[in-house]
Formats: C-alpha cells, sequence, structure tokens
C-alpha cells in the first residue's frame, strides 16, 4: 500500500496507472490530474489542468506517453503525460464522462457517459470514431480485455431493472456478444479478470445491491458472490495471479476478502 500526501484539494475520484510502471494518477473534483513517481518522494511530479468540471475518467495509453481524460463538462483531453501539455480536447453536448479504458496494443479508447452511449475514441485525432447501440440506462464503467477483442460495460438501474453488465465485440463495433443480470441496484463497475490456465474466462462486476459477482464469460453464469460492498477493485500479481478483491465505498475501504 502507497499512502500519498493529500494534494488535490477535493476528493479523488479516479486513480490509474501503466502496468509496470512506477507512475500512479489520480484524478479530483478540484478539476485536475496529478502525476506521481511513487519511487519519487510525496510530491506530484506534473499536473494537467484543462478541465472545467470534476474530471470523471482516466486512461494511460500502453507506452505510458499519453494520458487521456473526461469530465462532467462533456470534453475529453489528450496529455503528453512528460511535458503536461494538453495536445487535443473534443466536447460534445450531454457526454458526461463516467469511466475511460484504452484498448492495449492500440490508440483507441472507449467511453461510458450519463447520456447511455459507450463511445469509442480515436486519440490519434480525438474524434469518436464509433459509438455502440444506446443503452436503456446511465452507462457507468468500462473496461478492455488484455487481448483488446472485447470490451465490457455496465449499467445504472433499479430493481433489478438495469443493472446488467454487457458484453461487446470491438472487432465488430456494436456487436453486443452477452448481458449479464443479477444485481438488483445500479452495478458500478466492471472488469475482466487475469485468465487461468485450463479455466473459462471470467468477468467481475459490482453493484450498490452490496455485492460482487464472478461470471463465467462465455455463459453468463454467475460463479461466486461476494456480500457487502459497493466499488471494486481487482489486485493481481505480475504471473496475473488474482491476489485480492477490494470492494468499497469511493474513497474508503469497508469491506475486502482474497479469492483462491
Amino acid at each position: 500500500t502507497v499512502q500519498c500526501p493529500l494534494a488535490h484539494c477535493l476528493l479523488c475520484v479516479q486513480v490509474g496507472c501503466q502496468y509496470g510502471s512506477s507512475r500512479l494518477f489520480s484524478a479530483s473534483r478540484d478539476l485536475t490530474v496529478l502525476m506521481w513517481d511513487l519511487h519519487g518522494g510525496d510530491q506530484p511530479v506534473q499536473e494537467f489542468c484543462g478541465h472545467d468540471l470534476v474530471v470523471s475518467g482516466l486512461a494511460v495509453s500502453p507506452d505510458g506517453s499519453q494520458l487521456c481524460t473526461g469530465s462532467r463538462d462533456n470534453a475529453l483531453c489528450l496529455w503528453d503525460v512528460e511535458s503536461g501539455e494538453c495536445l487535443l480536447k473534443n466536447a460534445i453536448s450531454r457526454n458526461l464522462v463516467t469511466h475511460l479504458c484504452w484498448v492495449p496494443g492500440g490508440s483507441c479508447v472507449v467511453q461510458t457517459s450519463e447520456d447511455k452511449m459507450v463511445r469509442l475514441w480515436d486519440c490519434r485525432s480525438l474524434q469518436v470514431s464509433s459509438t455502440f447501440p444506446p443503452k436503456q440506462h446511465i452507462q457507468t464503467h468500462c473496461d478492455v480485455s488484455n487481448d483488446g477483442r472485447y470490451c465490457l460495460t455496465c449499467s445504472h438501474g433499479f430493481g433489478g431493472q438495469g443493472c446488467e453488465a454487457t458484453l461487446w465485440d470491438l472487432r465488430q463495433t456494436g456487436s453486443k456478444v452477452c448481458e449479464y443480470r443479477g444485481h438488483l441496484q445500479s452495478a458500478t463497475s466492471c472488469l475482466f479478470l487475469p485468465p487461468s490456465p485450463g479455466s473459462a474466462p471470467t468477468l467481475a462486476t459490482s453493484s450498490q445491491d452490496c455485492s460482487v459477482r464472478i461470471w463465467d464469460q462465455n455463459s453468463a453464469g454467475k460463479t461466486h458472490t461476494v456480500q457487502h460492498s459497493i466499488n471494486m477493485q481487482c489486485l493481481y500479481d505480475p504471473s496475473c495471479k488474482i491476489t485480492n478483491i477490494v470492494a468499497s465505498w469511493p474513497g474508503s475501504t469497508h469491506y475486502s476478502t482474497i479469492l483462491k
């Protein structure tokens, strides 16, 4: 666990990093993103300022040279990590960003929004290259598989209406592969779990119904449920073995369990 000083003026709402790097990025309600070097002291090494409202999403490019951020100001910004310069900015009406995820090995970013849309951005021009069929509820979170073939999103909802996760085929943008239903309240986060040799691929979702659910990716069958949680982060070692799933409210951890 790395504890950073309170450099943000307001609540930190997103944290991201590049795999294999000591750099950590934090986004805040104070409209800024800070970059930290976990081996370089207790002060941020770069600041990214350019959004007009809370920064609600961030994603680091696979090579670590660029950072993409999204905000409730309807805009996405593309940054040079070393200089902190804003390279491109693009805003779309009603595009209140909820989450961003960079497609591994590529130049595209998947973005979810409160306008119920899922967009695929080409970061070379910071233009929308394609959109997925609109969902019935706000899209709260997204993740992309390590091979870059699939995207996973999850939905707001109530009483079992909505609350689902959706698997999309990025090779045929807009092609829905599967839905995962069972949560009774908004699904707040979703992710692909690291592969296990000889086992079917799995994914995880968390919800405001106080549960984390583990799903068989291919059959949409639920394999495991962990109670008493709101949001979720998955921790795994360099060999892709899951070491921990942490379920928490934004800003604090209330419950965690180790899956073996």
